[in-house]
């Protein structure tokens, strides 16, 4: 099915759209006349994550960095670099697809995504620049380059979406979407658990507050894609076809797939608190649920709990400025990015 891209103005239609794709809006935005009863609450949900970098101080991890173990210290480093390039094509990808949401109220909500990814990305730079070097940040910046496991997980989402950016039908959309919900709800996850690990720890605890109000906000954008992608079904009902739902189901087991191999190349058994067994299993459990939530069968037999128990209250706490950790008010130190505490190493 072809898709039509949103027009900047259209006099003719009603400011409330007549379908989230292929529907017409005159594209002026009034939150209080919206097609998607969802969206506003969304909207302020997006509007009180918000969150910037400069409001975490990496001081003492900048010092603890050193004191970590080799192993350690390269986990940490290259998935870094993954969530680096992750987040930088979402920011691109978003874009694109409120070129094609018909309704005003979604697209606006794209927008917001791609600012956030635009936040998570700048995290990266803030959290490298407070414990290594130019040389090293550079270095860690191009590991998609080299790190063949890496690539091949990164190529795996991005030449999905490419499909879709090059030829944008409802049915590229639609596939666009699950790799969507793999990236932000699956090929996070072991990284994740691994700063989670650190901070239960107490090591690079600045960073973990971070990858938290990272992990927050990517729920957010998962159940944000859910929602778009059942509502293109429910107007849409002939684009639910058993074609979709194999695809569903064999793109979320592959995805499974490497996103293990990288748990292997980066984890493995070398990680105290983490072993390679709860890894998988937690792997697997997620691309359950994310199967689930799309509205397919899971791909996994059994896999219904979370083998890391004690990750929960990391992953799920709504602890606006709070430390997690110690569940207590944070003063953070306004910092900026030329003064984070590398000089003091």
């Amino acid at each position: 099915m072809t898709i039509n891209k949103r027009q900047i103005m259209d006099a003719d239609a009603p400011n409330r759209s007549t379908g989230i794709i292929n529907g017409r809006s005159s594209n002026v935005l009034n939150w209080d006349d919206v097609r998607y009863s969802w969206a506003y609450p969304k909207y302020k949900k997006m509007l009180a994550n918000f969150w910037t970098p400069f409001e975490v101080n990496m001081q003492h991890d900048a010092k603890q960095f050193t004191k970590l173990e080799p192993h350690e210290q390269d986990a940490f480093l290259k998935i870094i670099g993954l969530l680096a390039l992750l987040d930088s094509i979402q920011t691109d990808y978003a874009g694109k697809v409120a070129d094609y949401l018909t309704d005003s109220s979604l697209s606006a909500l794209m927008i917001i995504l791609a600012q956030q990814e635009v936040i998570h990305n700048h995290s990266y730079s803030y959290v490298l620049s407070s414990i290594v070097n130019k040389a090293k940040q550079d270095e860690v910046f191009d590991y998609w380059r080299s790190e063949q496991t890496l690539r091949d997980r990164n190529d795996f989402v991005t030449e999905g979406y490419r499909e879709f950016a090059e030829d944008p039908t409802a049915e590229n959309l639609l596939k666009s979407i699950v790799y969507d919900v793999v990236l932000e709800g699956l090929f996070f996850y072991s990284g994740f658990a691994f700063f989670y690990n650190l901070a239960r720890n107490q090591k690079m605890v600045a960073t973990s507050t971070m990858i938290n109000y990272i992990n927050r906000d990517e729920q957010i954008h998962v159940d944000l894609f859910v929602k778009i992608f059942k509502e293109i079904l429910a107007e849409n009902p002939e684009l639910n076809t058993p074609e979709l739902a194999d695809f569903v189901r064999d793109t979320f087991v592959k995805a499974a797939e490497l996103e293990i191999e990288w748990g292997r190349t980066i984890i493995g058994d070398k990680i105290d608190g983490v072993s390679m067994k709860d890894l998988e299993d937690y792997i697997k459990f997620y691309a359950n649920v994310r199967c689930n939530q799309l509205g397919f069968d899971r791909p996994f037999e059994g896999y219904r709990k979370n083998p890391l128990r004690w990750i929960v209250a990391y992953e799920e706490v709504d602890h606006g400025k709070s430390d997690f950790f110690e569940q207590k008010s944070r003063q953070y130190t306004k910092v900026s990015q030329v003064d984070n505490g590398f000089d003091e190493l």
